[in-house]
């Protein structure tokens, strides 16, 4: 428990790890200078939308009963990979079919 000295201590701590950046707010400022205001207002909006996760899932207690049971965070890696891998595979094939209808649209402009 925080006492009436200490809590002063960690509320400045908390408060300085509350403002310092962190990769969402680089995130969300290379995709507004990448693709403008709508683009860093999405980017914006899912970082939040993350972070409500989270925080609703830590409400619940899914970290505890994943800490609790290594069979739940087995199962929690395999569905993350397989996730990263579905969209790993969803971002090459949408750059594949991009390229592909740049160099049509060239090749239109060219004849």
């Amino acid at each position: 428990m925080l006492d009436s000295q200490t809590f002063p201590l960690f509320l400045a701590a908390a408060l300085l790890v509350a403002l310092t950046p962190g990769p969402g707010i680089f995130y969300v400022a290379a995709r507004t200078l990448a693709g403008g205001r709508s683009e860093g207002l999405a980017s914006s909006f899912g970082t939040g939308v993350g972070g409500f996760v989270h925080v609703i899932a830590a409400t619940v207690g899914v970290s505890a009963v994943v800490m609790a049971s290594a069979e739940a965070f087995t199962v929690l890696k395999i569905a993350g990979a397989v996730y990263l891998i579905w969209l790993g595979i969803k971002r090459m094939s949408g750059a594949v079919m991009f390229g592909l209808g740049a160099s049509l649209l060239i090749a239109r402009r060219d004849s």
